[in-house]
């Protein structure tokens, strides 16, 4: 079979646009209901994007270079459009930064029989056909004619479906932005390449930048240590925490334990770890965040380490996303370090041995726990058996094989068992007041979608994410001897704050005192009585 480039350009273009975009079509359908006298301009939408294609391939590939570039676009739209169809997915730079971050245990849970018949279908079956395709080795006057006869159709195509829906162009282009993020294969490139040219956040080579360079302990004198354990939560969002309002049981055991504070309105940094962890431990506020950027200087560990503060970071999660390069680093995620493991390493593990390290390390002490938490979408592998309090719960990676209430339980089963675990760090706090002030901060990197408005997991562009991937829980118990007001704890609960509270807040309880320090967005003041 011989082809042109120009016929292989409208082919692709075609296939591509009806092939990927079932969840852009659905998502502008929503915003302009066909009942409403729009079905011409969302049949006009793929004609428009068919066009877009177009000119994209005849751009950025010769008779040589033809072939590859349209393997990658191929297989680019099928994996991008499962994800999109079945999650909701957004294929931005944030997700494409996760998937470099991401680790084999999450990327497993997401390659399903259905994405890999996906891919086969309308990826790997139509790459195979393209190269049996024999691309015709046309003069160079007659190859360029070819084009430009494509190219102007394509334009005049382009321009015409504008002008004859011309208003409803209008509201999509200026009201309607998001729905443009699901353009596949378009957007995925577009992001991949925004990606690729930041450098992978652009970070620098060399030793981090120092900040916070005059940081030192306050003048004061204490006859107890500082020790907290900050809990890093994962995928947890707060409206299916009781201690938020939830109608289910999901706090059983915070909710009965005195000293808990929970603070109502907290936004996430981002909606994906890779952003959000670096963040929380970032001087840097979220309007002005960047990961490359904070990469190259250093964090709020590197500030506590300096001062004195022995910091240690256990993971039982992807990683620490580079926030704990320079700081004592365990990995929770096998058996051969964590000693709860049964299905998948638990949370819970990461207790071991906690008391030792304390033990062998007087002075003020930050433990970080990183959790696995809720991440989906194998929720239902988040918690033993015996957590199970919500049935029938799904248990299928492929949410699509269960009912909105079954995916619901095995989120809030999660919850449950995060809700028992964080009793079990304050249980080991309470074990140290007589030598310590104690305190736990636990905070969730982002939320999580789980069927609202058809979208599900989390990662969407921060611009227009759904509030149950902004809206995080930020709880705080707090022992007997700290210095910590407590009148201030009651007052800022109910106040806004963000992941930003955190790098400040931290500092304060463990009286270090530095330029840096925000007090007005710290989540607590001390006690100058105490």
């Amino acid at each position: 079979m011989t082809w042109t480039t120009s016929r292989l350009a409208l082919a692709a273009a075609l296939f591509l646009s009806f092939t990927a975009n079932w969840r852009f079509l659905s998502v502008a359908a929503d915003a302009f209901p066909p009942s409403d006298g729009n079905l011409l301009f969302l049949v006009s939408l793929p004609l428009l994007h068919v066009c877009v294609l177009v000119f994209l391939l005849l751009a950025v590939s010769s008779r040589l270079t033809f072939k590859p570039v349209l393997s990658f676009l191929l297989i680019v739209a099928a994996s991008s459009a499962y994800f999109s169809d079945r999650f909701g997915t957004v294929v931005d730079q944030t997700m494409i930064l996760n998937m470099f971050e991401t680790d084999v245990r999450e990327v497993l849970d997401l390659l399903t029989p259905e994405w890999m018949v996906r891919m086969a279908v309308l990826g790997l079956l139509p790459v195979l056909l393209l190269w049996r395709v024999t691309v015709t080795r046309a003069p160079w006057r007659s190859e360029l004619r070819s084009r430009l006869i494509l190219a102007a159709g394509a334009l005049a195509t382009a321009v015409a479906l504008v002008l004859l829906f011309g208003s409803s162009y209008a509201s999509f282009f200026r009201e309607f932005k998001p729905i443009r993020y699901y353009a596949t294969p378009s957007y995925p490139v577009y992001s991949l390449f925004k990606f690729a040219g930041a450098g992978r956040g652009g970070a620098a080579v060399g030793p981090p930048a120092r900040i916070a360079e005059d940081a030192h302990y306050e003048d004061v004198v204490h006859s107890h240590g500082e020790l907290m354990v900050l809990v890093i939560g994962e995928t947890a969002r707060a409206d299916h925490f009781s201690l938020y309002g939830y109608g289910r049981e999901t706090n059983p055991v915070l909710s009965s334990t005195p000293g808990i504070y929970s603070f109502q309105s907290v936004s996430s940094c981002g909606t994906s770890t890779a952003v959000s962890v670096p963040c929380i431990f970032s001087d840097i506020d979220q309007s002005d965040f960047d990961v490359g950027e904070s990469s190259a200087r250093e964090n709020l560990l590197d500030v506590l380490q300096r001062v004195g503060v022995s910091v240690l970071w256990r993971d039982n999660n992807s990683d620490s996303k580079g926030v704990a390069l320079r700081v004592q680093y365990e990995d929770f995620k096998s058996p051969k370090r964590n000693p709860v493991c049964d299905e998948e390493c638990r949370d819970v593990g990461m207790l071991d041995g906690l008391q030792e390290y304390v033990d062998a390390h007087p002075g003020d002490v930050l433990i970080v726990l990183h959790q696995m938490g809720n991440h989906g979408p194998a929720y239902f592998k988040r918690y033993p058996p015996e957590f199970e309090h919500f049935t029938p719960a799904c248990k299928s990676i492929k949410l699509s094989e269960c009912e909105d209430a079954e995916i619901v339980n095995a989120y809030d089963n999660a919850i449950r068992y995060t809700d028992w675990f964080l009793g079990q760090v304050i249980e080991f706090l309470k074990q140290n007041e007589d030598q310590y002030e104690t305190m736990m901060l636990y905070v969730s990197d982002h939320g999580e979608s789980l069927g609202e408005y058809g979208m599900y997991l989390h990662g969407a562009p921060y611009a227009f994410a759904p509030e149950s991937q902004t809206h995080v829980p930020l709880i705080i118990w707090q022992g007997m001897n700290n210095d910590v007001d407590e009148l201030s704890l009651q007052q800022r609960e109910a106040m806004p704050a963000s992941h930003d509270a955190i790098y400040s807040s931290v500092l304060e309880f463990f009286e270090i005192m530095t330029a840096d320090m925000e007090p007005e967005k710290e989540l607590f003041e001390l006690d100058a009585q105490r």
